[in-house]
């Protein structure tokens, strides 16, 4: 891995000063990756196809195992595909080894020499490639002034915080000045407060060196805060893909609206709402019968009303400026957001409901959203 991680930092270009570097879009087209032989087990990655603009943040986001890193490090090189054809900056890469595909990577381990200083650490790629050293020197000083690591070249990463260690794996990839940089969860090692800390600096320093970035998490938080475009992943494939903003408000499938919004979005079987189906059932996708549907609404659109559904309440999370009720309707967990400090206790009956603008239709036996 350390090796591995060496060879990608050490991508960029030598011919083209600083600033002048091209943008790249990546293109992924019907990519798939089997392991071994065995047709039995389904592929790892399975005809993937997405294209993510020059100079924006992509987030590929999806639960453990789905094929976001896999994903990842076939666009770096460090897994070879399957099927399909990857293109960077218009350029066929599929069969390009990975020094020469443009792109640096940070890791989610931070991969540094335990006995080279920070600044041997971030120039290593280009010592290796023969840059001179006054280029060497140039690059080295300009990110760690980026960073805030000018005062801690000459530390060791042992004498480093888990914050300043991953600005030194930054720095790294900085350096080789690639107009495209792949990250692999690389925040997943530090406590909360860093890692908003750290999610805000990537951004600013994606959004200040325009670079085109494609930055793995299974984090929803981090994907909806940092990034121009979600890849939500589900089994190798694609689930979603859009602007943040377009998965919360329009989850194209049960898994989509779940998967994204803390708490997930409430889905409840349409023949579960009792009284409450009448009113909307008005507004219900035409040619879908009641047992066909299932409703999607989020906690925060929900509310405590006397003309609702009955539901009883299992438990109350007060979070400060407002409250999770954790409720039943029937046997469908539900849960309602409201502000303040409402005054219930677990056990207590109540009743739930929400407009009809605030509901999402969705089909009952495959999950996929109706329009």
């Amino acid at each position: 891995m350390r090796a591995a991680a060496y060879m990608i930092v050490t991508s960029g270009r030598q011919d083209l000063a600083h600033g002048e570097e091209p943008l790249a879009e990546v293109e992924l087209r019907s990519v798939s990756k089997r392991w071994g032989e065995d047709r039995a087990v389904g592929p790892a990655v399975d005809h993937v196809s997405f294209s993510v603009r020059e100079a924006t943040l992509a987030a590929l986001l999806g639960p453990s195992g789905c094929g976001k890193s896999t994903t990842l490090r076939l666009v770096a090189g460090l897994e070879t595909v399957t099927s399909g054809s990857i293109l960077i900056g218009g350029r066929d890469v599929t069969s390009v080894p990975p020094a020469r595909r443009k792109v640096s990577m940070v890791f989610q381990s931070y991969a540094l020499f335990p006995h080279l200083s920070v600044a041997e650490n971030i120039v290593f790629g280009l010592k290796v490639r023969g840059l001179p050293s006054p280029e060497r020197a140039q690059r080295l000083h300009r990110a760690a002034d980026l960073l805030g690591l000018a005062k801690l070249l000459d530390r060791k990463p042992s004498q480093l915080s888990g914050g300043q260690q991953q600005r030194v794996a930054l720095g790294r990839a900085i350096v080789a000045e690639a107009p495209v940089c792949l990250m692999d969860e690389p925040l997943s090692n530090l406590d909360a407060q860093l890692r908003v800390e750290m999610r805000r600096e990537i951004r600013a320093l994606q959004q200040r060196l325009g670079m085109t970035m494609l930055y793995v998490t299974h984090d929803q938080l981090e994907a909806m805060t940092m990034a121009d475009q979600v890849l939500l992943m589900r089994q190798g494939s694609i689930e979603q893909d859009g602007p943040p903003c377009e998965l919360y408000d329009r989850p194209a499938s049960v898994f989509t609206a779940r998967f994204i919004g803390t708490p997930p979005m409430n889905v409840v079987p349409a023949t579960a709402l009792g009284p409450l189906w009448q009113g909307l059932a008005r507004a219900a996708p035409p040619g879908h019968g009641r047992d066909a549907l299932s409703i999607g609404v989020r906690a925060e659109l929900a509310r405590l009303d006397s003309c609702g559904v009955e539901a009883k309440v299992l438990a109350i999370e007060y979070l400060g400026a407002d409250t999770l009720i954790d409720t039943r309707i029937g046997e469908v967990p539900f849960v309602v957001r409201m502000p303040g400090r409402p005054r219930l206790v677990s056990g207590q009956n109540v009743a739930i409901a929400w407009d009809v603008s605030a509901t999402h239709w969705f089909d009952a036996h495959t999950g996929r959203r109706i329009a």
